[in-house]
């Protein structure tokens, strides 16, 4: 039996372009492996805590088993749940050390993400700023007495050393920056946040913490 060299450079065309299929799939699904759990969280795709897994570009770090995502400043804070579906993660709010009123990362500046980060903070939370100048009262922010900081002052422990000041909530809506919860000496000193409170929720029930959410890669 003989075969044209039409043929044969036909069959060797083919295998080439099997071939060249096979590893840009194989590139494809490694490319979008997801990194290994730390502690009892998983890391799904596209967060990545090593050069390995994930995305680069979507960067956090696991230290003990525990979770992290660095900001701009310098902080680390505690990644305490991942919904992959909706492309949003939950950081916990910096701690107020006990009979102060100063958050642990005000030396940094509060909370804030480079620019091109590809997180942003969403409009799910709902922020307290405490112990604040009374320059804000010029902004359109609740500092009344009825302000839910006011709640968080009187009947939350980490609150207490912050009661008596002047203090104010707002929810971080899109007209605000999405990069950035401010604290400063002078201004304001220490702030929480709570994620999707409803109208009628219990002070017991409220979910602290600051969602971020970031767009999927390309």
């Amino acid at each position: 039996m003989t075969f044209s060299l039409a043929s044969l450079l036909s069959t060797r065309v083919k295998m080439m372009l099997v071939i060249s299929f096979v590893l840009i799939l194989v590139t494809h699904v490694s490319g979008h492996n997801a990194c290994p759990k730390c502690g009892s969280i998983e890391v799904p795709y596209p967060l990545s805590t090593n050069d390995n897994c994930g995305d680069p570009r979507y960067r956090v770090y696991c230290e003990n088993d525990v979770l992290q995502l660095l900001s701009a400043g310098g902080f680390y804070y505690k990644i305490i749940s991942i919904n992959p579906s909706s492309y949003r993660l939950v950081i916990s709010p910096p701690l107020i050390p006990k009979d102060t009123c100063y958050s642990s990362d005000l030396t940094s500046g509060g909370f804030t993400l480079d620019d091109d980060s590809p997180f942003n903070i969403s409009t799910r939370n709902t922020v307290m700023l405490l112990n604040c100048s009374e320059n804000i009262l010029l902004s359109p922010l609740n500092c009344s007495s009825s302000s839910l900081c006011r709640l968080f002052e009187e009947q939350v422990e980490a609150g207490s050393g912050c009661r008596g000041t002047l203090c104010c909530h707002f929810l971080k809506d899109s007209s605000m920056t999405s990069r950035r919860i401010r604290v400063r000496v002078g201004g304001c000193t220490a702030y929480t946040s709570v994620v999707d409170i409803r109208p009628g929720d219990s002070i017991d029930s409220w979910n602290y913490g600051i969602e971020l959410q970031w767009l999927p890669p390309n």
